[in-house]
């Protein structure tokens, strides 16, 4: 079985249990939900199997198998793997994405410095492996790790972090938590333990970050595993209305702002076109749930909360021929379904909720779970409303932001839906999303070979057969000693106590007594004595205290995109973020949707939305 069919095997698995053209509902396991590169600062570059060069990364975009990232001088970037994962990358770096399954991630470095902060695995039985010249880590626990890689390469497992390290032309080794691993080059390489070394400043931005990361309240909202919670707490504002239960308003927009206006269309070789929102905050909105319009507001509704594994999108959008030549799309509306345009032939076309837990729409009625449907005739809710639609020219798409180009749609019989496939043919160019990079790794870098325990697998390019001549060499040689492991497990020989070559941990503090009120930011101030001439059945006079009104708070901006938000570690007085300009729809939210209003049942059939024209 190929790469692409493993990554797609749980959808197959899940067409033929079912017995209508439904496909399976949104409790179907293992879809892959890719890397995300979730932060950026200063020169990163980023380059795909197929491409012609290195080009700027881009936020939000989601990583597949074959892809690159080079971090040059002053400069770092973030990798989301699930809610609680995170995989963090230094200045002067170069990392790549190998392989990426269900249950497994593989990931290829062959300088720098590299940390991944996992506070909780996706599945159980996930297993990571680091391939590095000398050496392969294999991670199967939760922890915190970091490599660091010169001419020796440096390994340490922190926090409880159990993993194993195959030294090349060696045998499988275990490394213990607070364990720092050196492996030397050579034939075969020499591995040897020592005590961790103190967290130094790179250790203590990973640990400050991922804590600011984990104390979103809009985690609340979203099942565990969708990434991207901390940034809707910093773009927008939650809302309890009626028949949607919670739904997440944005800020900072224009105020003719729509879903999927500003963005690109990019070609994944796994999921085919994948959108690339250009908000900072735009993933998790644009990958899971629905859009609703609701009080003159596009809001997102991420449907019930469910405690299952996520299952992502490319994008949730119906796509439209556009009868005077374009593609033309439309987010998805509550409880709607889509259409997919990647997958196995079985899967295309079909209707699908993946990523939707609320109840099943069609036409604004309520459906049953597997319940046939004619793909034919859905109509989509959102199409009704004013700038929803959004189309460009078929030779624009995939090529460059689609609010460059963009064809105004005035009315609705112009459009055609498309049921699967969309004719727009991939190249080159469709790969990538920025402007060519002039940050470009050194050569030492890439042609650098490291040890695996997997082979790489090359990423499909839809266009090689068509074209009839061979593909671009990859930027990213397949320079990999694929070396399987001993069946022996052996453990690292450590020094005795006081006979390490390396400088010893200082002996730490003793963790602070709730008594000691260590973690208090002001000092208590004592109550104020009450006079001895004043009986003692006499209360003290009252203290008068004047409070000056607050400052009114200033109303965002309002253009495209969204404000930025305040410096991670940086933790704000208060965790409500700014209000948006007008009165919101429905009243704050303050608890987790469990399924009440009027679409809660996926059983019967029933209005299912508030009734509303343009």
């Amino acid at each position: 079985m190929t790469a692409s069919l493993r990554r797609f095997a749980p959808l197959l698995v899940a067409l033929m249990v079912c017995t209508g053209v439904a496909v399976a509902d949104e409790a179907e396991p293992g879809a892959v939900n890719p890397l995300r590169l979730s932060y950026i600062e200063g020169g990163v570059s980023f380059w795909r199997y197929g491409a012609d060069d290195w080009v700027d990364a881009r936020v939000n975009t989601p990583l597949a198998a074959g892809d690159a990232l080079y971090v040059a001088a002053d400069s770092n970037l973030e990798l989301q793997l699930a809610d609680r994962a995170f995989v963090r990358v230094d200045d002067n770096t170069e990392v790549a994405l190998v392989d990426q399954q269900p249950d497994f991630l593989q990931l290829k470095l062959t300088a720098g410095r590299v940390s991944l902060d996992l506070r909780s695995l996706p599945v159980a039985g996930y297993t990571i492996e680091l391939d590095t010249p000398n050496a392969v880590f294999t991670i199967d626990h939760a922890g915190y790790y970091r490599v660091d890689i010169d001419n020796a390469v440096r390994f340490v497992s922190r926090r409880g972090g159990h993993a194993t390290v195959t030294p090349a032309g060696g045998e499988a080794l275990g490394v213990a938590p607070s364990e720092e691993v050196v492996v030397q080059g050579g034939a075969p390489a020499v591995a040897q333990s020592y005590v961790a070394p103190e967290l130094d400043a790179w250790d203590r931005w990973n640990y400050e970050r991922s804590e600011d990361l984990l104390d979103a309240y809009s985690s609340r909202y979203l099942p565990g595993g969708v990434a991207g919670a901390y940034d809707l707490d910093h773009y927008g504002s939650w809302r309890e209305v009626p028949d949607y239960g919670p739904v997440w308003i944005p800020y900072g927009v224009a105020a003719d702002w729509t879903p999927y206006s500003s963005g690109h269309w990019i070609w994944d070789p796994y999921y085919g076109w994948t959108w690339v929102d250009d908000a900072p905050w735009g993933w998790a909105p644009f990958h899971y749930g629905r859009w609703v319009y609701v009080g003159g507001y596009w809001a997102w509704a991420p449907g019930r909360v469910v405690v299952v594994r996520p299952v992502y999108a490319p994008a949730l959008v119906a796509f439209f021929s556009v009868s005077y030549g374009g593609i033309g799309w439309v987010a998805l509306g509550w409880g709607e379904p889509c259409l997919p345009w990647w997958g196995p032939p079985h899967f295309i076309g079909r209707p699908w909720w993946g990523g939707w837990w609320g109840p099943h729409v069609v036409n604004n009625v309520v459906v049953r779970e597997h319940a046939d449907i004619d793909v034919r005739n859905i109509r989509y809710r959102n199409a009704r409303f004013d700038h929803a639609v959004h189309a460009i020219p078929s030779d624009h798409f995939g090529r460059g932001n689609v609010h460059d180009a963009r064809l105004r749609v005035s009315r609705e019989r112009d459009l055609t839906p498309l049921r699967g496939e969309i004719p727009v043919k991939p190249g080159p160019h469709s790969l990538v999303a920025g402007p060519v990079s002039a940050h470009r790794p050194p050569e030492r870098m890439l042609t650098r070979p490291v040890v695996a325990t997997r082979a790489p697998v090359s990423p499909p390019l839809p266009w090689r057969r068509e074209a009839g001549t061979r593909p671009p060499e990859p930027a990213v040689p397949a320079r990999i000693t694929i070396q399987k492991p001993s069946r022996a497990f052996g453990e690292l020989p450590r020094p005795a106590a006081g006979a390490q070559t390396g400088p010893e941990r200082m002996q730490p503090p003793q963790p602070p007594r709730f008594s000691e009120r260590r973690y208090e930011t002001a000092p208590r101030v004592a109550p104020p004595a009450i006079e001895k001439r004043l009986p003692i059945t006499q209360p003290p006079p009252p203290r008068t205290t004047v409070v000056a009104p607050p400052e009114p708070r200033a109303v965002p901006e309002i253009h495209r995109g969204a404000p930025p938000a305040a410096p991670l570690g940086q933790r704000e007085a208060s965790r409500a973020p700014p209000a948006a300009p007008g009165k919101l729809p429905g009243r704050a939210a303050n608890r987790v949707y469990r399924g009440g209003g009027q679409g809660s049942s996926n059983q019967g059939s029933s209005n299912a939305g508030p009734g509303g024209q343009r």
